[in-house]
C-alpha cells in the first residue's frame, strides 16, 4: 500500500529519537583523562604520592599541603588530534586543532610554622583542570554492498502503522527514504532499495559518508584546603564543581550511481544534540612520608552528581533522478535527568633520589558499571537503562608512571598512562583502552618558573554507524584517534 498523502506530521511518537541517556553518554562523563600543569602532564600525571602541583587539587588534595609559599600558575593547551577510519575498505583520516586553557590557579599560605612538628603549613587553594576535551572530527566513507541506515528505520518502524510513525523513522517516512510495502495494510515498509518492496531484494552498493564533529569540554573547579603535620604527613579536601558542555553532531550521506527503479538518488540524515551540565564532588587525601625518599599517597573521590539539560534535533532531506527533492525536520527536544558517575580510589608511592631525580606510580580504581542515570523531575523510569549499564560496564583500573631529573636549573620529565578496558567482555568494544606517552622539560629561577609538556594519547575502537538485523555484517567503522596535547605552564612563587 502507497503513501496517499505525502506532507504528513507524525501524530504520535512510537519510539522518539531519545539520543541522550545511554551507554557512552555515561562512559562518556564517568571516565577522566586529568589534564594540568606541563609538569604534571609531562610527568604522565603521577601525582598522588607527589603533590606540590596545582593540578593535585582534583586528584589527591593533600598535594596542597606539600606547598611551602603562596603560588600562581596558567597553562594554555594546544590540543592536535588525528583520526582515521576504515569502513568496508574505504580508509579516510581528518584532523582538528583546538587552543585552550587546561589549567590555572593559585595557592595561598594560610599558616606556615618553623618547627618541625605539628602542623607545619596551611594552605588553602583553587584551580580550575580539565577532566576531559571533547574536541574531535572523523570522517568515514565507504561503500557499503550489504545494508543502508534506511533499514534500521523499517526495523524500527514495522508493526507500527504509518500514521504513528515518530522520530527519525517518520521524518525518513515523509521524505520517501522508505514507504509502506503493497498490501501490508500500512503496517510493514521498504525502502528505496528495494523499491519499497515491490522489487526485492535490495540494490546496495551504495556510496556511505558519515561527517562526526563533536566539541565541548569537562572541567572542574577545585576549592581546596591542606596542611602538612610534622613534615610527616600531608593531609588535604576539595570541593569540586565541575562541568560538562559537549556538542555531539554528524551528517550521514548515502548516494548511489546505481539505477534504481524507485530514482533514488541520495539521502542525508543530520543528527545534533548538547549536553550542558553542573555537578559537585567532594574529595579527600593523603601523602605519608614514612622516610625522607619515600612518599605514599592515598586519594578518595566520592562519586559526582551531575545535572544535565540536553537539547536535540534531527532532519533529513533526500533527492531522486527525477528531481524531486525532500527535506523534513523533527520538532527540537529538550530532556533533563541526573547521572552519579562512579567513586574512585587512588594510590600512589613516590621515591626520591637526593636532590637529582625523582619516580612516581599510582594506580586508580574505578567501577564504571556503577554509574547510575536518575530523574529530575518527569518520573522517567531509569531502572532498564542503569541496568545496561551494568550490563555492559565493568571495573577496572588505570596506571600512571612519572619521572624526573633535575640539571641545576632545568627538568627534564617524561611519563606513562594505561586507561583500562571499560566495557565488559562480549561488547564490541570489549577491548578498548587508551594509552598515553609524554615527555617534558622546566626552568627555574628564583620565584620564576616555565615548563613544557607533550603528551601523547591513543586508542582504538569500533564505531557502529547503526544496527543490522539477521547475519547482515555489521556497518562498522574501525576508528584510531592520536590525541597530541602541547602544554605550557607560566608561574609565579610568592610569600616565601
Amino acid at each position: 500500500m502507497k503513501r496517499i498523502k505525502i506532507f504528513m506530521l507524525a501524530a504520535l511518537i512510537a519510539f522518539p529519537a531519545m539520543h541522550a541517556q545511554n551507554v557512552d553518554d555515561a562512559l562518556r562523563y564517568s571516565q577522566l583523562f586529568y589534564s594540568g600543569t606541563a609538569r604534571f602532564m609531562g610527568m604522565g600525571g603521577a601525582f598522588t604520592a607527589l603533590g606540590g602541583d596545582l593540578s593535585t587539587l582534583s586528584q589527591n588534595p593533600a598535594g596542597l599541603g606539600v606547598y611551602r609559599s603562596s603560588e600562581v600558575s596558567f597553562s594554555p593547551q594546544l590540543l592536535n588530534i588525528n583520526t582515521s577510519a576504515n569502513f568496508f575498505n574505504g580508509l579516510s583520516s581528518d584532523y582538528l586543532n583546538n587552543f585552550n586553557i587546561g589549567q590555572t590557579g593559585v595557592v595561598l599560605n594560610l599558616i606556615r610554622n618553623n618547627d618541625q612538628t605539628g602542623l607545619v603549613t596551611l594552605n588553602a587553594g583553587y584551580s580550575f583542570n580539565k577532566t576531559g576535551n571533547f574536541y574531535s572530527t572523523t570522517r568515514i566513507e565507504g561503500k557499503n554492498d550489504y545494508s543502508s541506515m534506511a533499514d534500521y528505520w523499517v526495523n524500527q518502524s514495522n508493526g507500527f502503522h504509518y500514521s504513528d510513525l515518530g522520530g527519525a523513522a517518520g521524518i525518513a517516512y515523509d521524505a520517501w527514504i522508505m514507504d509502506t510495502i503493497t498490501g501490508s495494510g500500512g503496517y510493514y515498509f521498504g525502502t528505496v532499495f528495494s523499491n519499497y518492496g515491490d522489487n526485492p531484494p535490495s540494490i546496495y552498493g551504495q556510496n556511505v559518508r558519515r561527517i562526526i564533529t563533536n566539541s565541548g569540554f569537562m572541567g572542574e573547579h577545585s576549592f581546596s584546603i591542606g596542611g602538612n603535620y610534622s613534615n610527616k604527613v600531608f593531609f588535604g579536601a576539595t570541593f569540586g564543581i565541575n562541568t560538562i558542555q559537549f556538542t555531539g553532531h554528524y551528517e550521514h550521506l548515502e548516494s548511489t550511481n546505481i539505477t534504481l527503479v524507485s530514482g533514488f538518488d541520495n539521502f542525508t540524515y543530520t543528527n545534533h544534540y548538547e549536553n550542558k551540565g553542573t555537578g559537585y564532588a567532594f574529595k579527600m587525601g593523603a601523602i605519608i612520608k614514612p622516610m625522607e625518599y619515600l612518599r605514599i599517597g592515598l586519594a578518595f573521590h566520592a562519586p559526582t552528581v551531575y545535572k544535565i539539560d540536553e537539547y536535540y534535533y534531527d532532519n533529513v532531506s533526500s533527492q531522486f533522478d527525477d528531481g524531486a527533492r525532500y527535506s523534513y525536520s523533527n520538532d527540537p527536544m529538550r530532556y533533563n535527568y541526573a547521572l552519579t558517575t562512579p567513586l574512585r580510589a587512588i594510590a600512589g608511592v613516590a621515591v626520591q633520589v637526593q636532590k637529582s631525580a625523582l619516580v612516581s606510580a599510582e594506580y586508580e580504581f574505578i567501577d564504571y558499571g556503577s554509574a547510575r542515570f536518575s530523574e529530575t523531575g518527569d518520573n522517567f523510569d531509569y531502572s532498564e537503562k542503569n541496568m545496561e549499564l551494568k550490563n555492559s560496564l565493568k571495573s577496572t583500573g588505570n596506571l600512571r608512571l612519572g619521572g624526573e631529573v633535575r640539571l641545576n636549573k632545568l627538568y627534564l620529565r617524561t611519563g606513562f598512562g594505561y586507561y583500562g578496558k571499560a566495557f565488559r567482555e562480549g561488547e564490541e568494544n570489549e577491548n578498548l583502552n587508551y594509552t598515553s606517552f609524554s615527555a617534558g622539560a622546566g626552568f627555574r629561577e628564583q620565584n620564576l618558573f616555565v615548563d613544557f609538556g607533550f603528551t601523547r594519547f591513543q586508542d582504538s575502537q569500533k564505531y557502529f554507524l547503526y544496527p543490522v538485523s539477521g547475519n547482515t555484517p555489521s556497518a562498522m567503522a574501525d576508528n584510531s584517534t592520536g590525541r597530541n596535547v602541547f602544554t605550557m605552564t607560566f608561574g609565579f612563587k610568592f610569600g616565601n
